[in-house]
C-alpha cells in the first residue's frame, strides 16, 4: 500500500473533487485517478463513487477513512521522531491564518523564512473562518482566539495586546475620556464578538458596553473607521501599530488597561509529533515577532 495514495484518498475525502486533491499534493487529475485506482485495487474494493461533477466515498470508503488517518498519523510521527539530522525540512508546509494577520504579519515574513529553508514550498490560506486542521489538511494554523479544541497543541508565538485608540481630529470634536466611565459620551466602534471592555481600575475591574452606530466583524475595518473619527475603538496593536507610529491613531485610557490574555498561538493536531517542518516555522516565527513583538 503505498503512503502517498492514502494522503491523496484523504484529501478527496474533504475535497470531493479529485482535480483538487491532487493539486494540493501536486499531481495532475489524471495521475490521482490512477492513484486512487491502485489504491482500490491494492485493498480489492471500490472506494469512491465517480460522478462527473463530484467524488464521494462508498459505504467502504467511509469505514477505511479514520484507519486511513491513523496510518499517515503514525507515518509523520515516526518520520517527525527521528528528525532530520543536519539535513533542511523538506516538503510542503501547508498553513491557515486569519486573513489580516496573514496578509500584515505571515506573508511579509516569507522570503526570510525559505531563505533560510529552501527546500520548502509554503501553502498558505488566508480566512476568518475557523476551519479543521485535519479536514483541512493543514499542518498548523496561526490563530488570535481562545483555543477550544481540545484536540490540538497551542505554541505561543506572541502577545496579542488590545488597547483604546481614536483619531486625533474625532479627540478634538468629542474630548478625550479620562476613565472608562467617559466613554459613555462617545460613539463606541464595535468588533462583532468583543463589545464588551474591561478594564483594570484602582477599584478592581469594570466592564463596559458603550453605544455606537457601527459594527463589524473584520479588525481591519475597525481601524480604518476609527481612523476616520467615526469613534473610539479597541484595537489589536498588531492591527493598529502602524497608524499609531503615524499619528493617524492614538491611545487613550493607558491609564486603564484591558484586561485581555489574547495571544498569537500556532496551533497544530495532537495526533502529529511536532514535525520538523512545523518546528521551524515555530522557532522562526517566535523570533521574528519578538518578545515583546515589534508591532508593541
Amino acid at each position: 500500500m503505498n503512503i502517498e495514495h492514502l494522503r491523496l484518498f484523504v484529501r478527496l475525502a474533504s475535497t470531493h473533487n479529485i482535480s483538487q486533491a491532487g493539486q494540493e499534493l501536486g499531481l495532475s487529475a489524471p495521475v490521482s485517478s490512477i492513484h486512487i485506482s491502485k489504491l482500490e485495487e491494492s485493498l480489492g474494493t471500490r472506494l469512491v463513487h465517480r460522478t462527473t461533477r463530484k467524488v464521494s466515498l462508498t459505504e467502504e470508503g467511509l469505514e477505511f477513512l479514520p484507519h486511513a488517518k491513523q496510518i499517515l498519523a503514525s507515518v509523520d510521527a515516526g518520520i517527525a521522531s527521528v528528525g532530520t539530522g543536519n539535513k533542511l525540512p523538506k516538503g510542503v508546509l501547508r498553513i491557515t491564518a486569519s486573513a489580516s494577520f496573514g496578509r500584515m504579519h505571515v506573508i511579509p515574513a516569507l522570503k526570510g523564512f525559505l531563505d533560510q529553508y529552501p527546500d520548502l514550498s509554503i501553502d498558505i490560506s488566508l480566512t476568518d473562518s475557523m476551519v479543521d486542521l485535519v479536514d483541512g489538511g493543514f499542518d498548523i494554523a496561526i490563530r488570535n482566539a481562545n483555543l477550544q479544541d481540545s484536540s490540538l497543541i497551542a505554541r505561543k508565538l506572541a502577545e496579542d495586546k488590545r488597547i483604546i485608540c481614536a483619531a486625533p481630529a474625532y479627540l478634538e470634536k468629542h474630548g478625550i475620556p479620562k476613565t472608562p466611565e467617559d466613554l459613555k459620551k462617545h460613539q463606541c466602534i464595535h468588533h462583532a464578538g468583543l463589545s464588551q471592555w474591561t478594564f483594570e481600575t484602582a477599584k478592581g475591574r469594570v466592564s463596559f458596553k458603550g453605544k455606537g452606530n457601527i459594527r463589524t466583524d473584520h479588525g481591519e475595518a475597525v481601524r480604518d473607521a476609527c481612523v476616520d473619527g467615526l469613534g473610539i475603538a479597541m484595537c489589536a496593536t498588531w492591527i493598529a501599530y502602524k497608524h499609531l507610529q503615524s499619528g493617524a491613531l492614538v491611545q487613550v485610557l493607558e491609564d486603564y488597561p484591558l484586561i485581555d490574555d489574547a495571544s498569537i498561538w500556532a496551533v497544530y493536531p495532537t495526533s502529529k509529533l511536532l514535525a520538523p517542518r512545523v518546528r521551524v516555522f515555530i522557532e522562526y516565527f517566535s523570533q521574528y515577532y519578538g518578545s515583546p513583538p515589534y508591532w508593541q
